[in-house]
């Protein structure tokens, strides 16, 4: 498995070197990240929990300690988390099943019916 607080601990400094090449990099994403917040009609742990299973959805191991920590700050229990994942499971799901159409649409195309 992986050593999850020393991923954190990289992805933090790899991040501080992208700032020190590029700051405009990270101030663009600090932006996009601020401006979902704006409002905050959803709240911090819902957002979260959010991010989580987006997270999930796009395999991203930096997205997901990142995001876990923050549910965690936010209040999210193991229980939410795992509500929100479960979400997730089924969209990708879902999204398979959807994506499973369009081969039979390729397939009906190549063979014409």
């Amino acid at each position: 498995m992986l050593d999850w607080i020393e991923y954190q601990k990289q992805i933090a400094a790899n991040n501080a070197q992208i700032g020190r090449i590029n700051h405009e990099i990270l101030k663009g994403y600090r932006a996009l990240s601020d401006a979902g917040k704006s409002t905050n009609l959803l709240g911090g742990k819902v957002r979260e929990l959010i991010a989580l299973a987006v997270a999930v959805t796009r395999q991203c191991d930096g997205c997901i300690i990142t995001h876990t920590d923050a549910a965690i700050k936010e209040g999210a229990t193991k229980e939410e988390i795992v509500e929100a994942l479960g979400v997730a499971v089924a969209v990708n799901a879902g999204a398979a099943l959807i994506y499973s159409t369009r081969v039979i649409d390729a397939f009906n195309a190549k063979t014409q019916g």
